[in-house]
């Protein structure tokens, strides 16, 4: 595979207000993937037909599975709805000394434009990044598939992340600081682990970039794209600890458990076996003209 290497430097103003950084930062981001799909996107002219799926789905077994996640996610949404909020005597016991050193920078943020910002960048990219791979002809070839696939990797993410939170209970960081109103006594307030928006972004951008690669494996334009799905679950993870929703190592496990999701779904339904490797018989001549025989045998990455 072809290596390359690519630096994407990013500009931004910070005498401007949070919200147009941000907006700047999704254009600029979807910008770049979008061009970075379009370097493969037009069919070479002698193409027959279109590329074969690198995916086997089965109807039988993927539609099983796709229900009990979205089953998973909705027990996870009930154990939500059963958390209670904290009291006024609750909240004024709260100290930032009880939050872990490594987070207690967070503690007390709060701001209603960065949580407009992370909301417009999470929900955008859930639906530009599959969009996005509409751009490429050989994708575009398997889309109801990949779609599917797409569907389910959410449905992984969101099982596991619903699930965690209606188990754990952790004080968005905003409890420690005097503002938020009405929402500081309610039950969402404890919802800080992990990062939802974080997770639900990593897995769009790193699905589309994993579908990407494995249709157009050794592309070009393969550095642009994973760099754009990795900036994307980073920049809503920054607005999510401004606004004071969560705190970095909540973002840390949301972006990890999304960019996981978004990778290792598709690489399980891989064609080349459950396993990953793929044999073939070989023979031929060698060097010194003689002949040789034997067995390939690939492991696909």
């Amino acid at each position: 595979m072809e290596n390359t290497s690519s630096t994407l430097r990013l500009s931004l103003s910070f005498q401007e207000p949070p919200i147009r950084r941000f907006i700047f930062m999704k254009h600029s981001l979807t910008l770049l993937l979008s061009g970075a799909l379009l370097l493969t996107s037009v069919p070479a002219a002698t193409a027959q037909q279109a590329a074969a799926s690198p995916y086997h789905t089965r109807f039988a077994v993927d539609a099983p599975i796709t229900l009990g996640l979205g089953a998973m996610s909705g027990l996870g949404l009930y154990l939500v709805q059963q958390k209670n909020g904290l009291s006024d005597a609750e909240l004024a016991r709260l100290s930032k000394n009880d939050v872990p050193k490594f987070d207690r920078f967070a503690a007390g943020n709060y701001s209603k434009s960065a949580q407009t910002a992370g909301d417009f960048l999470c929900y955008g990219s859930l639906v530009v990044a599959p969009g996005l791979l509409a751009l490429n002809e050989d994708v575009r070839g398997h889309y109801g598939q990949v779609l599917g696939l797409y569907l389910q990797t959410m449905l992984a993410t969101d099982a596991i992340f619903t699930t965690t939170v209606g188990s754990v209970t952790r004080y968005r960081p905003f409890l420690y600081g005097t503002e938020g109103g009405g929402s500081r006594n309610s039950k969402i307030s404890t919802n800080s682990f992990f990062a939802g928006h974080t997770a639900h972004t990593a897995t769009a951008t790193f699905f589309a970039a994993k579908v990407f690669h494995d249709f157009n494996p050794g592309s070009r334009a393969e550095p642009f794209v994973w760099g754009a799905a990795a900036l994307m679950p980073a920049a809503v993870a920054y607005t999510r600890i401004e606004a004071g929703k969560h705190f970095l190592s909540d973002n840390i496990v949301g972006y990890v458990v999304g960019a996981t999701a978004g990778i290792v779904v598709p690489q399980l339904h891989k064609t080349a076996g459950r396993n990953g490797y793929s044999f073939a018989p070989i023979q031929g001549l060698n060097a010194n003209g003689y002949s040789y025989g034997g067995l390939l045998v690939t492991k696909q990455l």
